[in-house]
């Protein structure tokens, strides 16, 4: 059911971004007058097909899911020596170059334009998000060494107001890649009710570009902070038979005082079989239990449980824009992550980030099924983002992809004429083997992922 599932979220995610990525190419053909034969969802054999429309269009669907196709009128590629005069008119090659230029960038651009509504639309609905307030770190961490303790919420990062994790985490992440150092504004409780306002620089040198796939947050020392270990619904288990109740504090584990909910929860697991003194308040008075998790085996681990409910979840905020505010904000979102998706391949080419970092299918098809569980809002987070990545993409200098052809017309309206079909025939077999060589490196590192 779970793969049922992932492949359902795939197949919704891809076919969307395909479709409106050729609906692109093919409105602006339409636009700049060109005949459009097959506009095919899917690559390879035709499944299904119908014609529609004056031009009588094959829309189709194809055998292999991944990508899809528009077909022009193209002297290129089909017999146009018997053609009417006023058909010939509509062949691709006989528009000027710029009308050509825009049929080809019609495509990414439809990629990029997806994604600012969908990110407009998740701004104006408002999203919830866990507030930037920091757990107690680590006394060796980078964010304790900048002079945090936990406590703190995050308001700015060089000048840059943040509101919530994910922003947090986006604004760093920028800095690893820049190599520049993080000024964060925090604000803590003070006396009498009152609020604290600091400014610590956090060094970002003990985080390495490899780090940015995983949690590289908690790498720096940084993470959320949890509620306070207060004790939930009690099961039939260690907990009942101790005598634990629901509403007791949690303050100190054999001696050791725990933080908050999530260091009761880590404390347990680890503790299989082995007993634990609680100290805790029940009211205004004190306690002092011994419970001994049960050992259970949890992926292969063993583990402890006492059986019983701690809440985990951190403080949120639900951000929320008026429309013109959102679809600029959905705009900036969307360069932002062009130009950082930009600065990744170029990292990677100049060997500063690693090649590990390419996905396929495999763990695009992974994600898809995790947020469409999470729900609607992660799952059009997920596709807005791989929208963005699709039109990025299309667009690199690659023969065979958008950017390819954009390259070529370039060159046109530079040198006066078009590149020479044995130019463009050489390039096109290079431009194939380098998506072979990426769909080989990114199927590779799915592979790797999955087993490991």
């Amino acid at each position: 059911m779970n793969l049922l599932h992932t492949l359902l979220a795939f197949v919704v995610a891809l076919g969307t971004l395909v479709v409106v990525h050729e609906l692109g190419h093919y409105w602006v053909a339409r636009l700049c007058g060109v005949k459009v034969l097959r506009f095919s969802v899917g690559m390879g054999r035709i499944v299904w097909s119908r014609r529609f429309g004056p031009d009588q269009t094959e829309w189709a669907l194809s055998i292999l899911p991944l990508g899809g196709y528009v077909k022009m009128l193209d002297a290129r590629e089909q017999d146009v020596s018997e053609m009417a005069p006023e058909d010939l008119k509509r062949e691709f090659t006989r528009q000027s170059v710029w009308r050509r230029i825009a049929i080809v960038a019609a495509g990414p651009l439809a990629n990029f334009i997806l994604a600012i509504l969908l990110f407009a639309g998740l701004f104006m609905h408002g999203i919830p998000e866990p507030i930037p307030k920091l757990r107690a770190m680590a006394e060796q961490s980078a964010a304790y060494q900048a002079g945090l303790r936990g406590g703190e919420t995050i308001t700015a990062i060089n000048g840059e107001p943040v509101h919530a994790w994910t922003e947090v985490r986006w604004q760093l992440m920028q800095h690893v890649l820049e190599k520049t150092p993080a000024r964060l504004d925090v604000e803590s409780a003070g006396p009498n009710g009152g609020k604290l306002l600091n400014t610590v620089t956090l060094s970002l040198d003990g985080v390495s570009t490899d780090d940015l796939e995983g949690d590289f947050l908690t790498k720096l020392g940084l993470s959320l902070a949890r509620p306070q270990a207060i004790l939930g619904k009690i099961m039939d288990g260690p907990a009942m038979r101790a005598g634990l109740q629901k509403g007791d504090l949690i303050l100190a584990v054999n001696g050791a005082p725990i933080k908050d909910g999530l260091a009761l929860v880590e404390l347990v697991r680890a503790s299989p079989g082995k007993p634990l003194m609680l100290h805790g308040l029940r009211g205004q008075s004190e306690f002092n239990i011994a419970v001994t998790p049960d050992t259970l085996t949890d992926n292969g681990q063993t583990i402890g449980r006492i059986k019983v409910e701690v809440p985990l979840a951190p403080e949120m905020t639900v951000v929320s824009d008026p429309p013109w505010t959102a679809v600029a904000k959905g705009a900036e979102k969307t360069w932002d992550t062009s130009a950082m998706t930009l600065k990744m391949i170029g990292k990677m080419i100049v060997g500063q980030v690693s090649w590990k970092n390419i996905t396929g299918p495999i763990t695009i098809a992974d994600y898809a099924g995790q947020t469409a569980k999470v729900g609607l809002v992660s799952y059009l987070s997920f596709i807005a983002f791989i929208s963005i990545s699709l039109g990025v993409m299309n667009l690199l200098p690659i023969p065979v992809l958008d950017g390819g052809h954009l390259l070529y017309y370039s060159l046109e309206i530079l040198t006066g004429r078009p590149v020479s079909e044995r130019f463009g025939e050489i390039a096109q077999r290079a431009g194939i083997g380098i998506l072979m060589m990426l769909m080989l490196v990114a199927a590779f590192n799915d592979i790797v992922r999955l087993m490991f």
